[in-house]
């Protein structure tokens, strides 16, 4: 029955980003309430911990199955793309800014251009997956897809907990200083981390 535990904490990682979802669809900035924010980061930082646990115990016990290999990630890009999506949409824009005629507007420091990217990279790492798949080659995760998605799960609830702490308020500007360092950093690691991926591609397809 053990065997069947990673599948079970997959299945349960989709219902906590449904929850996650939930909460952060009843906030918004600056009105809050903020309390929404830490429960969503902890939500998040739980579902982040599944996603380590299902992994380790996966190799653990050298279980591997389809279902995992389709839902596990399915699950981190529900939570993590939804994450984005969530944090730079209209709850996270900050009212003053927009009045203002303020270029940067976004509390959160996410804007949907970054979304877009990220969305690219992982529709391109799929494509190119489902090619080599039908070569009947195997497709695992390198490492530079596994920092990314570290980096992916720890800067969102960071995100999150930065917009709590109100980055906008004048002495505590300088959160939103390491923001902003964080937001642009996963953005770029997430376009870098796929490079190995396609030049892995063009070996495999010249090799053929």
């Amino acid at each position: 029955m053990y065997r069947h535990l990673p599948n079970s904490l997959t299945i349960f990682r989709l219902l906590l980003a449904g929850v996650f979802f939930v909460l952060l669809n009843q906030y918004r900035y600056p009105a809050g309430p903020d309390w929404i924010l830490w429960i969503s980061a902890t939500i998040f930082t739980l579902a982040a911990l599944t996603d380590w646990l299902d992994g380790h115990l996966a190799r653990r016990w050298k279980v591997e199955t389809a279902f995992g290999r389709i839902m596990d990630p399915f699950c981190d890009k529900v939570l993590v793309l939804g994450a984005f999506i969530y944090l730079s949409g209209p709850r996270f824009v900050d009212p003053l800014k927009v009045e203002a005629g303020e270029f940067l507007t976004m509390v959160s420091g996410v804007y949907p251009w970054m979304i877009a990217i990220m969305l690219a990279r992982e529709l391109l790492i799929t494509g190119i997956r489902d090619e080599i798949e039908g070569r009947g080659m195997r497709f695992g995760a390198k490492l530079s897809g596994k920092l990314k998605t570290i980096l992916q799960l720890v800067a969102i609830p960071a995100i999150i907990v930065i917009v709590a702490l109100n980055p906008q308020f004048e002495p505590h500007r300088w959160i939103a200083v390491i923001r902003d360092l964080l937001v642009y950093t996963t953005v770029v690691v997430t376009v870098i981390s796929g490079i190995p991926y396609v030049s892995g591609f063009g070996r495999a397809a010249r090799g053929n």
